[in-house]
């Protein structure tokens, strides 16, 4: 037999083989090339079907994840429940899907040392009740914390605290003392310019935002010495950014303006055009930073998301998730109007649902995947 037919003819009985170990038949151990082959005939439809579904279910995946490995798209794993998947599992997903970052919101060591070699950028975050203990001197929690992870895990961002409310007598004051205690101990190992300190913002900040050019601090005593600290350290500002509270706020705003869905104009500031609330709301914070010194700072949107439920079933449905999601993941590559062209980094929020949060029932329903099976939640592909 030529070399080429017997190597032809051994692939053959090499894929006929694995086809019958998939669907758990074994032909008889006389090894007869007979009743291999009579197997094989036999169980064909069942070989079909089932390496029909595994397509499928591959093509799903690569679909989701091609969707979601865009460079500035990155997602929340938040930990509030007490069915999620073990935090190996989690990054091996985050792998599997392509998302190149991760944020977490306590340095829960389990989480980072997963994180090791997996070439995820993390947005590591320091609870708001963790404050009053770095006042003067974080150099243990960095000791802890970074020190024996980095740079096996890549630790990009430290947000110390997350949307401190500037009338909180009991965080307010302690931020940015926190905030220069953790980048003066990062300095201590000449880590201050690989890793960038920064706290993570709400658009509860603001004040006067209609029009976004009008937006400002809506306490300037409490943020321009943050911006201040933020230029000097050439780190950017995490905002978070939720049309969807905008909308709960207000429901004379347009869903379709709120969802990405506008095709018209809405208005018209400064000479820039407007389709959508997002856009208006992260520009509002980049004219605030103007106004408080900080005109050449880059903005991180550190959280955005849609519930799926937990609502009236119309607003928070799985539809109008699905809708948010992939219009936000293909609307940040072009930036806003008034950074136009510029990539905005952002974070989905979030990995799972997390069914321990407390707050409005549809807090516990922001997840990307199912934490049982991991499966996607939504179809992120665009539609045809």
């Amino acid at each position: 037999m030529p070399v080429n037919a017997s190597l032809d003819r051994t692939n053959e009985d090499l894929s006929m083989s694995l086809s019958l170990m998939e669907v758990g038949v074994v032909p008889e151990a006389d090894g007869s090339e007979k009743a291999a082959r009579k197997a094989y005939v036999e169980t064909r439809p069942r070989i079909k079907e089932r390496f029909a579904k595994r397509s499928e279910l591959e093509v799903e995946s690569a679909t989701y994840g091609a969707i979601l490995q865009q460079g500035q798209i990155g997602v929340c794993n938040g930990r509030v429940g007490n069915n999620l998947p073990p935090e190996q599992d989690v990054v091996e997903l985050y792998k599997a899907n392509g998302i190149k970052k991760m944020r977490i919101y306590d340095p829960n060591p389990a989480t980072i040392s997963a994180l090791q070699g997996s070439d995820i950028e993390l947005l590591l975050g320091v609870p708001n009740v963790d404050l009053p203990s770095l006042q003067s001197d974080a150099t243990a929690w960095i000791q802890t914390n970074v020190i024996p992870h980095f740079p096996a895990t890549k630790i990009r961002y430290i947000a110390v605290g997350n949307e401190i409310d500037p009338s909180n007598p009991g965080f307010a004051p302690l931020l940015l003392p926190a905030m220069q205690s953790i980048y003066n101990a990062l300095s201590k190992f000449g880590l201050q310019s690989q890793i960038k300190v920064s706290t993570a913002a709400y658009s509860g900040i603001l004040a006067s935002t209609s029009p976004p050019s009008a937006s400002v601090f809506k306490d300037a005593s409490f943020m321009a010495p943050i911006v201040n600290f933020l230029v000097k350290t050439e780190s950017p500002l995490l905002v978070n950014i939720y049309p969807y509270f905008a909308y709960l706020g207000d429901k004379n705003i347009s869903l379709d303006f709120v969802l990405f869905n506008s095709e018209r104009v809405e208005f018209v500031d400064n000479g820039m055009e407007y389709k959508n609330i997002f856009d208006a709301m992260v520009d509002g914070v980049y004219y605030a930073l103007e106004k408080a010194g900080g005109g050449s700072m880059e903005l991180v949107v550190s959280e955005s998301g849609w519930p799926s439920g937990g609502g009236d079933g119309v607003v928070e449905s799985v539809e109008k998730a699905a809708i948010y999601y992939r219009n936000l993941i293909g609307h940040v590559e072009g930036g806003t109007p008034k950074r136009k062209g510029k990539a905005l980094e952002t974070y989905l929020f979030g990995m799972f649902d997390e069914n321990e949060k407390s707050g409005s029932a549809t807090e516990q329903h922001f997840g990307l995947f199912n934490p049982i099976d991991k499966t996607p939640k939504y179809q992120l592909a665009p539609t045809q």
